[in-house]
């Protein structure tokens, strides 16, 4: 009886989990199209802001900055002092 009553357990958590999302962005493109509806999703397509502000032009869109470009460049970073302070 403990059998049955632990594989219903498990069997209801198990069909209960909520299933795995998909990577939202695309790592490729540098802007995405963020559409907004009954399901608001979003199309990382687009090489500029321009590009993807055309496509947005009427539709309950808004044009973002793909925070997960592979290719971003990042600046150089700060030179770090490494001035030797002697001994306290």
């Amino acid at each position: 009886m403990r059998n049955l009553a632990l594989a219903i357990l498990a069997i209801g958590a198990a069909s209960a989990a909520a299933p795995a999302q998909a990577q939202t962005y695309d790592p490729s493109y540098p802007v995405c199209l963020h559409v907004y509806g009954k399901i608001s999703y979003y199309e990382c397509a687009y090489t500029s802001l321009p590009q993807c502000n055309a496509t947005a032009s009427g539709r309950s869109a808004q044009c973002v900055i793909n925070p997960y470009y592979a290719y971003a460049s990042q600046g150089p970073a700060a030179p770090r002092n490494k001035r030797y302070r002697g001994g306290y």
